[in-house]
């Protein structure tokens, strides 16, 4: 068993060596992809000092992790920019206001494009809070972000910190606005897949590819609906908007953004992306190292359901 000691606060791009298993270390660079190997931890393989303890950093370069998991649960979320992770066919995008809670020993990979603040709370496998056992995306609220930057304070007295601890955990909730895509990987649906992937701005309907695979429509809605939880048009709308909160969070215009994920309009894909999100595109601006930003009071939500009382994605 290891025993974690100190915090990392990044803002210049590399991983600090004390806390290897939260950012994990270089083993490959293509160009300016950069790929992070971290280790695969039981639950509890490591002692953390406080009950939650974080990091943060805003990354050079698109950063690929290999899967692995950690001796703690992973709250992970974005400052500014947008991120996936992937839990075997499920990939959910990370955002400023929409956070994955991966508990401690999940297998998972991830997407970090250069320019994203990502910020991740590890909480202590110890803890008496009750929390979930299945991945949830979760609503990252103006109070949750204040309490959790307090705890970054290592000074904060034993109390205090047992008290913000306690609010963290009382203020966790499922988000609304949550975008998961679960991958198809049937034999029926791999070409569809397989065509979105390459191009998302694919407008084909499901009549159009029935006709294409020889098969009957009514047996593509019900494979899309079993093997993924929705109709193929609010799939292929989550798979856009997936992909297109990467490219705009990446920095790359509206306007472009829209016509690669096949709207006609800026404002057409404005509208579909704040349904799908909650979000508008340009929430999703990539950020600079003199933009820290802080979260204030003023947009607090009220009115909060306790994460650990929802049924697991």
């Amino acid at each position: 068993m290891t025993t974690i000691t100190g915090r990392s606060d990044q803002r210049s791009g590399e991983p600090v060596g004390q806390n290897r298993f939260m950012t994990g270390t270089s083993t490959a660079r293509r160009g300016d992809v950069e790929t992070r190997t971290l280790p695969i931890y039981a639950a509890g393989d490591a002692v953390m000092p406080f009950a939650i303890t974080g990091m943060d950093e805003l990354v050079a370069r698109d950063i690929e992790w290999e899967p692995h998991s950690h001796p703690t649960h992973e709250l992970l979320w974005n400052r500014s920019g947008a991120s996936t992770v992937t839990i075997g066919a499920r990939t959910w995008s990370i955002t400023p206001s929409v956070g994955l809670w991966i508990p401690a020993g999940v297998l998972h990979s991830a997407a970090t494009p250069a320019g994203t603040w990502y910020r991740t709370a590890h909480v202590d496998v110890r803890t008496d809070s009750p929390l979930p056992t299945e991945p949830v995306a979760v609503e990252v609220t103006p109070l949750l972000t204040l309490l959790l930057e307090r705890l970054v304070d290592q000074t904060l007295a034993a109390r205090s910190r047992e008290l913000t601890e306690q609010m963290v955990f009382d203020l966790l909730e499922p988000s609304p606005h949550a975008l998961l895509v679960q991958r198809p990987d049937s034999e029926l649906l791999r070409p569809i897949v397989t065509a979105l992937e390459s191009h998302p701005g694919d407008d084909r309907s499901l009549t159009e590819w029935a006709a294409r695979l020889g098969v009957s429509e009514r047996t593509m809605t019900r494979a899309f609906r079993a093997e993924t939880g929705l109709s193929f048009g609010a799939w292929q709308a989550a798979f856009r908007a997936q992909h297109a909160s990467v490219l705009l969070g990446s920095g790359v215009p509206v306007d472009e953004v829209a016509e690669r994920v096949g709207y006609r309009s800026a404002s057409a894909f404005g509208a579909a992306f704040r349904r799908t999100t909650g979000l508008t595109p340009g929430q999703f601006r990539p950020a600079t190292l003199s933009a820290p930003g802080h979260a204030t009071l003023s947009a607090l939500a009220s009115g909060h359901t306790r994460l650990a009382d929802q049924s697991p994605q």
